[in-house]
């Protein structure tokens, strides 16, 4: 079965959107920080806690995750700072 969208591997990081986590004193610089990336293809990647295993159970109705895909949770403080970064639809 063909996905209507997959993700290309090959693709690079642009640009970081919003702050680091540093800037937003989610991290001391020593451990794994959250971050969210433009890719050079417009895709975005997300860097958080892997929480699949905690919400898989209580996914909300038409919510589904692939077998090789994850549920990841970063700082609500993140992606509002990414605001200004992402264009509107």
């Amino acid at each position: 079965m063909t996905r209507a969208w997959e993700a290309d591997p090959s693709a690079l990081f642009e640009r970081r959107l919003g702050k680091s986590a540093k800037e937003l004193g989610h991290t001391d610089g020593r451990d794994d920080c959250p971050d969210i990336w433009q890719l050079d293809n417009g895709d975005i990647a997300v860097i958080g806690r892997d929480l699949t295993a905690v919400y898989g159970a209580q996914l909300p109705d038409g919510v589904t995750i692939g077998r090789d895909e994850r549920l990841v949770v970063i700082p609500g403080n993140m992606l509002s700072a990414a605001k200004a970064d992402i264009p509107d639809a």
